[in-house]
């Protein structure tokens, strides 16, 4: 099957129609970009999301403008219970990053989770609590490293 690429503002008219909220002009996503449901997902303004992406929107994914988020992040807003005879069940929790916020490539960020304003995560870090504005995380599981 032969692609076309639709540049900058197809791919916005693309994700504008998945989310249902209209994206602005000065967003920057890179293909592929994957999503389960899209609806869930609420995005500033001047936000670049590189390629390769994976957010898992179920539990709703907001994102504050001037962010950055490196290759191959995936968000998600879905886990499992943890009791075997409950494992099936889904719990939703909501993920929001703040502005001006660094994601690096590779990068996790589990449901729940809150990245405040001016915080970095480092590529490849899992984040499993919140990130407190202006602070850097990175390993696994994500710890503080230093203030930006």
């Amino acid at each position: 099957m032969t692609r076309i690429y639709n540049g900058p503002g197809g791919i916005r008219r693309s994700v504008s129609k998945m989310i249902g909220k209209k994206v602005d002009k000065s967003v920057t996503i890179f293909t592929p970009f994957y999503s389960d449901f899209g609806m869930n997902i609420t995005l500033g303004e001047d936000i670049f999301i590189n390629s390769g992406c994976c957010f898992q929107d179920q539990g709703g994914i907001t994102i504050g403008d001037g962010t950055l988020i490196g290759h191959q992040v995936v968000i998600a807003t879905i886990n499992h219970e943890q009791d075997p005879d409950k494992r099936g069940d889904m719990i939703l929790e909501p993920v929001v990053i703040g502005e001006n916020v660094w994601i690096g490539s590779h990068a996790t960020i589990l449901p729940g989770v809150t990245i405040g304003d001016g915080a970095i995560v480092a590529a490849g870090a899992v984040v499993t609590k919140d990130v407190e504005e202006r602070t850097m995380v990175g390993g696994v599981p994500a710890r503080f490293i230093k203030k930006v």
